[in-house]
């Protein structure tokens, strides 16, 4: 299948495919004339691709296990565990952080509506 029929069968734009094939993700064949050649079985690679992008994963991350998943199943690549761990550990980074941050802002608003009200009773 040609890339705008795989683009239409996954929902991926061709853009990003043909970024998946630079980043070694997929890699079809080409015609005498370059035209890109993908196999059916490429719309399930793609399929996976989404999956763990969607996880939040670079696709450098995915382009460490992603042979290993397509061949496998999941739980029987050593490579994937790991980066869900780091992956969850940074998240639960990011969440502690935009907490700390909503703290600040929550204090900086009460702290300023205090102000307000202060300045607006002594104006009386």
């Amino acid at each position: 299948m040609k890339i705008g029929q795989l683009a239409k069968e996954t929902g991926v734009s061709i853009r990003s495919l043909r970024y998946y094939e630079q980043q070694g993700l997929i890699s079809p064949l080409r015609q005498a004339n370059g035209y890109r050649e993908y196999s059916h079985l490429t719309v399930h690679t793609v399929e996976t691709i989404k999956l763990y992008l969607n996880l939040g994963l670079t696709t450098e991350q995915i382009a460490g296990f992603l042979t290993c998943v397509m061949r496998n199943k999941e739980a029987f690549c050593s490579e994937v565990m790991p980066i869900y761990e780091r992956k969850l550990a940074e998240i639960d980074a990011q969440i502690m952080q935009l907490n700390q941050i909503r703290t600040n802002l929550v204090d900086r608003i009460a702290a300023v509506q205090s102000e307000t009200i202060a300045d607006n009773l002594s104006k009386e």
